[in-house]
């Protein structure tokens, strides 16, 4: 100590003085204030504070390597601890202006804390850490090198200490996360949080657990290796680090099924939530209207409205998102967990309500990975009776652990225990609606399990009075036929029923040879085939009626109408020609016309001869028709399509919705599916044929439709389900009670006085008239008034009728 005091440089009273310096102490925040606008001048009060604190942390190292614990030592004294690390919280803030001459300040107080902050008063220990949770944020020093100080100070016993020293470690490494991920360095910081996982002390292993469980839940490290770290925590020696890792398995299970629940109903009302919106306007405005602060607050606050649009676009990604986050979802090797798992539950001790845990986590990763664990289920067997505690949860477990991959002989004995113990005439209602309901959801995943004698037994119980016997044995029935008609007798299968639909045989797969849905695609095209024939059929018919109708009138066909019609003979024989050249043809006939009727007027005196001409024309038009009927009937079909598309087009000029539309209807002719290739509208059409034929069989299945064992082994199966419509007893006290609960708070009980009395929303009009201050003379007449009322009841008292009428 003489030592470091005597090295120190001596200062003259100016310099003391300017430094803010009287009699004895530093004055050190108004020093610190001087040195961040002037750094170079006090260089000397930095050494002078500086080398207090060394000689300040070499006290405490050798008290802390003797282990001085006398009352009377430095550790006991508190002004000399608060010096310390007031000293220690100045020396990190100025330490941004004094980067050679402070280079070693961060490790020192990194040791400092390493070696002896067991033995450092509570409120110095929580300065220095301050001190260098200051030095962490301004990037002074890495929390890399401090990362192991900051997990070994939660576990010093200060709750202080230890809320700070856990905050400091998930902020700072979510603010490294926050705008890109750095894997090197994510990896190295994974890498200290995984070996103080491995290691046998509790303390450490647990405040390590709890970090990466936190970061795992608010995605930070959202990868496998923080996933399979957390599932490997189930396997530690300590039974804590054992529960504290089942439990947060389980519960994150228990979130993830309770947001699919919510974004899934759609009885309970949405939560709206204020829509942001980005205005021109208010863009303008920060860039171009308002003095310099006002356009810093205005950029400052769209820039807050940005990050809050980003982070909603983000959490509604997040929700409409389907891909399933649970940490057993990234296990690497699944089987080896749950073997492992399962060989410790075997052989532990621990009390029943930790086996069931490690029971649903079993069952859950079996499930979700389709594993086979032959021996979970004759362990099952043992705890399925009506009366074991938490049964419920059990046999949730058991549904959940089944699945195809599973041979049914190995899960038939538990099913058949399952039928017996709680399906049968004796048992109580509640027994059997659970035993129905655990029985529909394994054969929803194993349906070769159930056999014919014991599906119609159990169906039979939808005769039951009660209402969740009944709905169970209904949606059993509901379930197979769907599955497997044919086990059901003929009055149960229902009409749309298929007797040929049955489940597939074990370690049978399904293979697709082609485009999934091309079929649909063929149907649809073999419709628009027919009816296209369909069309032509009707628009030849109706033609060939009208040349019917039109002969037997006897309208005689002259001139232009003559021509056209020995024309349309040609174009049945040049089908083949351009639609140019039948415009021109068209022109020509109608000219050819116009010429014959100017003739006519001029040349009177050769009638006979005209006659005589169309007569003769007549006579090879009509032989023509019934030659070619079918190829003119053709030709004219194709002819009306023509003229239509003409009127398109000429539409099509005059509008641009008309050109659209008729854009729309070229580009949607179906491709060739001959050659096997197919476009983007044709797997969209094929995407909407299914949808609609999903909606269809929903529909005539009544909403039910059974879902794939994928779409099963992502669900977590929920044992509150197992329980569903049962009504549980309610003792004398519990009915009071329900029927007091409708009539405390209902006006409809209470008398007219009573609610007078608790009337809040101020005075009727009669009170107000009352309390009114009223003349002289008008209270004398209301006085007056009154007397003679009174007189008129009281000569009618004996007359009156008391009580209510009859009629009334």
């Amino acid at each position: 100590m003489t030592s470091a005091m005597s090295s120190l440089p001596d200062f003259t009273a100016d310099s003391i003085s300017a430094s803010g310096r009287s009699s004895d102490k530093l004055n050190l925040a108004t020093l610190q204030s001087k040195i961040k606008v002037d750094p170079e001048g006090y260089t000397s009060e930095l050494t002078l504070i500086y080398n207090q604190f060394k000689s300040s942390v070499e006290l405490f190292l050798q008290q802390a390597a003797l282990n001085f614990t006398s009352l009377s030592g430095i550790s006991a004294d508190s002004t000399v601890a608060k010096d310390l690390g007031d000293r220690a919280l100045f020396l990190a803030h100025v330490t941004p202006f004094y980067p050679k001459e402070l280079a070693g300040f961060p490790n020192e107080l990194v040791r400092f804390l390493e070696s002896s902050a067991r033995n450092l008063p509570s409120g110095l220990r929580v300065h220095v850490t301050q001190a260098l949770i200051l030095m962490i944020n301004r990037k002074i020093i890495d929390i890399a090198d401090t990362l192991v100080v900051f997990m070994e100070l939660q576990t010093v016993g200060d709750r202080a200490l230890k809320n700070l020293a856990f905050s400091h470690v998930i902020h700072s490494i979510r603010r490294m996360n926050q705008k890109h991920k750095n894997d090197p360095k994510n990896r190295a910081l994974q890498n200290i949080l995984f070996g103080m996982l491995q290691q046998e002390d509790e303390a450490k292993a647990k405040r390590a657990l709890i970090t990466l469980c936190d970061f795992h839940r608010r995605k930070v490290w959202f990868d496998d290796r923080t996933a399979n770290a957390i599932c490997t925590a189930c396997f530690h020696p300590s039974s804590r680090i054992m529960i504290a890792a089942l439990s947060f398995l389980l519960d994150f299970e228990k979130i993830e099924d309770d947001d699919s629940d919510d974004s899934g109903s759609e009885d309970e009302p949405a939560t709206p939530h204020a829509q942001i919106v980005l205005s021109k306007e208010a863009v303008y405005k920060a860039n171009h209207k308002g003095t310099t602060s006002s356009k810093k607050k205005k950029k400052a606050k769209l820039e807050r409205v940005a990050r809050s649009m980003k982070k909603q676009q983000r959490l509604s990604s997040e929700k409409t998102n389907s891909n399933y986050y649970s940490p057993l979802n990234h296990l690497k090797d699944a089987q080896g967990f749950v073997e492992k798992l399962f060989s410790r539950l075997q052989s532990s001790n621990e009390r029943f309500e930790i086996k069931m845990m490690m029971v649903k986590v079993i069952a859950r990763t079996v499930g979700l990975h389709h594993l086979i664990l032959l021996s979970f289920y004759p362990y099952l067997q043992k705890y399925v009776q009506p009366h074991q505690r938490n049964v419920t949860e059990l046999l949730a477990a058991a549904v959940q652990a089944c699945h195809d991959m599973v041979p049914p002989d190995s899960v038939e004995p538990l099913f058949k225990q399952i039928v017996n113990q709680f399906v049968h005439d004796r048992s109580r209602p509640e027994a059997i609606s659970v035993g129905l309901n655990v029985v529909r959801e394994i054969c929803l995943r194993m349906p070769l399990l159930m056999t014919e004698d014991l599906l119609q037994d159990l169906v039979l119980y939808r005769k039951s009075n009660e209402k969740a016997v009944s709905s169970a044995a209904r949606s059993l029935l509901t379930l197979f036929r769907e599955v497997c008609p044919s086990l059901l007798i003929k009055k149960d299968r229902g009409r749309s029923a298929n007797t040929k639909s049955k489940p597939k045989a074990f370690g049978e797969v399904h293979v697709s040879s082609n485009i999934p849905g091309i079929e649909l695609l063929e149907q649809i095209d073999e419709d628009g085939d027919e009816e296209v024939d369909e069309e032509n059929d009707g628009v030849t018919s109706d033609e060939h009626d009208d040349n019917n109708d039109q002969e037997e009138d006897g309208v005689s066909l002259i001139d232009g109408s003559g021509e056209s019609d020995g024309d349309s003979e040609l174009e049945t024989i040049g089908a083949s020609s351009d639609d140019n050249e039948d415009e021109v043809s068209d022109e020509d006939d109608n000219n050819y016309g116009t010429d014959d009727v100017s003739d006519e007027e001029k040349s009177g005196d050769d009638d006979d001869e005209e006659e005589l001409e169309e007569s003769s024309l007549m006579e090879t038009d009509n032989s023509s028709i019934k030659d070619a009927d079918v190829d003119k009937n053709k030709s004219k079909a194709k002819k009306r399509k023509f003229s239509d598309f003409e009127g398109q087009l000429s539409a099509a000029n005059r509008s641009l919705r008309a050109l659209k539309k008729l854009a729309g209807e070229t580009s949607n002719v179906s491709s060739n599916t001959d050659d096997g290739i197919l476009s983007n509208e044709d797997f969209q059409k094929i995407k909407e044929l299914k949808a609609k034929e999903d909606a269809r069989s929903t529909l005539t299945k009544h909403g039910f439709k059974v879902p794939t064992s994928d779409q099963l082994s992502l669900k977590r199966v929920d044992a509150a389900k197992l329980e569903a419509n049962i009504r549980k007893k309610l003792t004398k006290d519990e009915r009071k009670a329900l029927m007091k609960a409708g009539r405390e708070d209902n006006d409809k009980y209470r008398s007219k006085t009573a609610v007078k009395q608790k009337k809040t929303g101020g005075s009727s009009n009669k009170q107000k008239e009352h309390r009114k201050a009223m003349p002289l003379a008008a209270k004398r007449s209301k006085i007056a008034r009154g007397r003679i009322q009174k007189k008129k009841q009281s000569k009618h008292s004996d007359k009156q009728f008391r009580g209510r009428k009859a009629w009334k």
